[in-house]
């Protein structure tokens, strides 16, 4: 995809990254691979996938060079995502090279991670051990059949056994995430909390957004937050968590806490107003929105055998600014003229 014209930013490298509407950017989602050990029905075709080229796959060196411009512009923390990023060789390398980042204020960035779990018993160590702060591990089902159906393989153990070590960790705060659907896995929504607060985790559900890429998403197959909350209210007592902030999931305390639940509604609820996220493609398209049909593309600036004139830090610190003046109010999901993103979830990266 091409690169959408801009005129010059008037911004400077070490500025922060704020758009047209004030919001000021501190989350960079950095996709590593389009690939998945599963096949969730939501997400990806069981078969006939057109994967990313591996040339066109960033490189470590390339992810480390944007992260750094990012870090310099005030992204404080990037959370990987794919595909699956533990399919890639090199994940524990790229947790230590972006740990070692530091803001301009001397600070190190914080890193995160979204997984489905298979492989997260055998690489954790690493992981923690080379700098990562955060792990979202995904759950739709507890029901052996339920997930087979859902992502095509027969997996679920492994990825209970990867939540059942990183629950062995200590590694705070953990996560799971759920895709509430109904008719599929909606008579589980209280069986998965109790699952999440015995594992010393969070549970979190997901509204299901058009984000398939057989672009098959239904608004009548949705679960919305009101439904959510109030399957867990015939279990629980709930109060609203006020205090939000950019943070994409909606949060109660359970029976007063401590322990809490979240909702991410992108839907029924949008929060873009308060939006700081930014992504980055495994293959090196910027992002303003998981929604967008505009893309930004540093490929030509990393690659390029003649830098332009500002270097190629200064070129990404552009190609940044203008993805994020770039940036709409809101994702319009619900406008009758909304156009569903021509990738997939996999593709662009959680």
């Amino acid at each position: 995809m091409p690169t959408p014209a801009a005129p010059a930013s008037p911004a400077s490298p070490g500025d922060l990254l704020v758009d047209t509407h004030g919001r000021v950017h501190r989350d960079l989602r950095i996709s590593l691979t389009d690939r998945c050990s599963l096949r969730c029905t939501y997400c990806m075709p069981e078969q006939g996938n057109e994967w990313l080229a591996r040339s066109s796959i960033l490189t470590l060196d390339e992810i480390e060079q944007i992260a750094r411009v990012a870090a310099a512009d005030g992204i404080t923390t990037f959370r990987l995502t794919g595909g699956e990023p533990l399919l890639r060789p090199d994940i524990v390398e790229v947790v230590a090279r972006l740990a070692a980042i530091t803001g301009p204020d001397g600070r190190g960035v914080e890193i995160a991670m979204t997984t489905n779990g298979i492989r997260l018993r055998e690489v954790l160590p690493g992981l923690i051990g080379a700098g990562l702060s955060r792990l979202n591990i995904s759950l739709d089902t507890l029901r052996r059949d339920r997930f087979h159906e859902l992502t095509r393989r027969d997996r679920l153990d492994d990825v209970l056994d990867g939540i059942a070590a990183a629950a062995e960790s200590g590694l705070r705060p953990l996560k799971l995430n759920a895709v509430a659907m109904r008719d599929v896995n909606d008579d589980e929504l209280a069986d998965l909390v109790e699952f999440a607060i015995g594992h010393g985790a969070e549970m979190r559900f997901i509204e299901q957004m058009p984000l398939d890429a057989g672009h098959t998403w239904d608004r009548s197959r949705m679960v919305t937050q009101d439904e959510i909350l109030a399957a867990l209210a015939a279990r629980w007592r709930l109060t609203a968590v006020p205090g939000r902030g950019g943070a994409p999931a909606a949060r109660w305390l359970i029976d007063d806490g401590p322990t809490a639940v979240g909702v991410i509604a992108s839907v029924t609820a949008p929060f873009c107003g308060d939006c700081d996220r930014l992504r980055l493609t495994a293959d090196g398209q910027l992002r303003n929105c998981l929604f967008s049909t505009t893309e930004y593309d540093l490929v030509p600036i990393l690659r390029s055998q003649e830098p332009a004139e500002t270097g190629v830090d200064g070129s990404i610190d552009r190609m940044l600014r203008d993805c994020v003046r770039g940036k709409l109010p809101g994702h319009a999901i619900n406008d009758p003229a909304f156009l569903q993103p021509a990738r997939g979830m996999n593709a662009i990266g959680g």
